[in-house]
């Protein structure tokens, strides 16, 4: 028999990166007096990882919970961005509903289309909050009739299109049902929280069935198995069964029993139908499995996530610097830390290749690799990685590649420039809509290979005024060719120091990525020239000392910095025959094939 508990709420919170939902959250935390008055509780509480911190995105799910008139409202934060998609799609497993929060200016963007597609396809009802409506440039009312689009879109049946709405100011902790009255607290925000998202219904008696969508490592309690309880009642010191993906089963006794209280763990003895819980003892369990009776298990169905579309290859570091500056260097330990996160990401897969220190990893997109490297090279790995790759298939005899549905928007003198370049990348415009406000969104079918090494130049283009975000929309027939770069590298063609004196002279080569003192080696890509061909130049040249003085002040005044590169920027740039060695200090551009005359050779042979 189904029971409603009447006492609890489960709610995802979704939105585009930057529109405010980590903001929010900190507020309902307040507003719910989760936190004492006198409390020191630091923003985006909820952005607990350095990196999500430092970027102001979203990259792991995480939940906390709040109570408010009696009812306990258990909140998750979803990431913002399709390609943490992994994440959103196990989340949604552990909701019966969804707080779609949209920026009042720039309105849904794709990223918001994809996590409100997987909602409406669970059939998830939602509560539309409309925030920022404080900003200068805020439109909430045409915002509004875009999100009634984009639900009808996504053929959303009729309840879930009769959704309430709130107008906010998460920054305040603020908010109003209609535009006409003033902003107050978030009262409002909460009663239709409770009036709109269902009870979880489940019968506490009946035989246990709990999905798992996190693992949290404990050095203390071993693995921390965190998920949904289904239907049944789990209990601390009872035995269970984990059902595995391959349909084989094991005994598992439960240690420990966590619920969340706030951003804080509480010990349980029992927990019902709907909760969300901390599950410790259960060795060996993996994301998307399920927890069952230990005399009668009922297997859930395992959670599965979207395919990946694009593929990187990860090596051990042997450039001529390697081991100077990482604690993990060996393809051993790479391979184990990858193997390590494909465990705990259903959206990467690692593909061991024919090379024992070569591996080739699957991932959504650009960001999510560049958030796995950047998190190995925090935590003391030395890897070096190859250029992004799409993965395509064979569809009756014919290759296809991903596409991606882009949406820019500009100010309308960068129009021209924008069209011009994405055409160029096999890009095609779908639709232009022009709010007279001064900028044009354009939306756009491009290869996602066609975006790899755009972002940057799209952001110099438009002088970084312009809004860039795609979302994956399907396989479709090659192209065909697509130029990457049309610039080439300065290549040192010899190991040691930079000097000021080679500084100097080459500069006016082109840009230099290198400054004097720094350690370079033969093969390591130390500028951009801007014609399409590699220049191998000696940048460790010293001045020949003569019996005449000189002026060294006048000399370095000549010295243009060079351009530091971020590691997505690192990203783009490179190309199949480069790689971007990365240690936990330094990121290097460098060539695969580091002698100058052998990497002659190759090219002469390939030819």
């Amino acid at each position: 028999m189904a029971l409603h508990q009447s006492a609890l709420r489960n709610i995802a919170i979704v939105a585009h990166v930057d529109h405010g939902k980590t903001t929010l959250v900190d507020a309902m935390l307040w507003q719910s007096g989760t936190f004492r008055a006198n409390q020191e509780v630091r923003e985006r509480v909820m952005d607990s990882m350095d990196l999500e911190r430092e970027k102001g995105i979203t990259i792991l799910a995480k939940n906390t919970s709040v109570r408010y008139r009696g009812v306990k409202i258990n909140i998750v934060d979803t990431p913002g961005h399709a390609d943490f998609g992994g994440e959103v799609e196990r989340t949604l497993r552990m909701v019966d509903g969804i707080m779609l929060l949209v920026d009042a200016a720039e309105g849904p963007l794709p990223q918001t289309r994809f996590v409100l597609s997987k909602a409406l396809e669970l059939c998830l009802p939602a509560i539309v909050v409309i925030n920022k409506i404080d900003r200068h440039d805020a439109r909430p009312r045409e915002v509004l009739d875009e999100i009634y689009d984009l639900f009808i879109d996504l053929d959303a049946s009729e309840s879930q299109i009769d959704f309430p709405v709130i107008y906010s100011v998460s920054k305040t902790g603020s908010c109003t049902l209609s535009l006409e009255s003033p902003l107050t607290s978030l009262t409002p925000l909460f009663d239709s929280i409770l009036n709109r998202i269902p009870a979880p219904v489940g019968d506490p008696e009946a035989s246990l069935q709990a999905i798992v969508t996190n693992v949290n490592p404990d050095s203390y309690l071993g693995p921390i198995a965190i998920g949904r309880v289904v239907q049944g009642t789990v209990r601390t010191r009872s035995p269970v069964t984990v059902c595995h993906r391959d349909g084989s089963m094991t005994r598992a006794s439960v240690t420990a029993l966590f619920t969340f209280e706030g951003l804080e763990r509480a010990e349980a003895d029992g927990a019902g139908p709907g909760e969300i819980v901390g599950i410790a003892g259960m060795t060996g369990v993996g994301l998307g499995e399920s927890i069952a009776d230990a005399e009668n298990p009922l297997p859930l169905n395992p959670l599965h996530v979207d395919e990946p579309t694009m593929s990187m290859e990860f090596l051990a570091n042997d450039s001529p610097l390697s081991g100077l500056d990482g604690k993990y260097v060996t393809s051993r330990n790479v391979r184990e830390r990858l193997m390590k996160e494909a465990t705990g990401n259903l959206a990467i897969k690692v593909e061991e290749t024919d090379v024992t220190d070569r591996f080739k990893v699957h991932g959504r997109g650009e960001l999510q690799m560049a958030i796995l490297i950047e998190q190995m090279r925090r935590e003391g790995y030395e890897l070096a990685v190859g250029m992004p790759r799409v993965i395509t298939k064979t569809v009756d005899g014919k290759v296809h590649e991903p596409f991606e549905h882009v949406l820019i928007d500009v100010p309308e003198d960068y129009i021209g420039i924008v069209v011009s370049k994405v055409n160029s990348r096999r890009g095609s415009m779908t639709r232009m809509i022009n709010h007279g406000s001064g900028r044009v969104r354009m939306e756009f079918d491009a290869p996602s290979r066609g975006l790899i090494g755009y972002r940057t130049e799209f952001l110099t283009d438009t002088k970084g005024t312009g809004i860039l975000t795609h979302l994956h929309s399907g396989y479709r027939p090659w192209a065909g060719e697509i130029s990457h770069r049309t610039t080439g590298g300065i290549i040192a063609d010899r190991t040691g120091r930079v000097t000021g004196y080679a500084v100097v002279n080459l500069q006016e080569r082109g840009q230099l990525f290198v400054s004097p003192g720094e350690d370079v080696y033969c093969g390591m890509i130390i500028g951009e020239n801007p014609r399409d061909m590699d220049l191998a130049v000696n940048i460790t040249k010293e001045k020949r000392l003569t019996n005449i003085r000189t002026s060294t002040a006048e000399f370095f005044e000549k010295m243009t910095p060079p351009r530091k590169m971020s590691l997505e920027e690192c990203i783009e740039f490179i190309r199949e025959d480069e790689l971007i060695e990365v240690t936990p200090s330094h990121l290097r551009l460098r060539k695969r094939i580091l002698d100058t005359d052998a990497r002659k050779r190759h090219a002469a042979g390939r030819e």
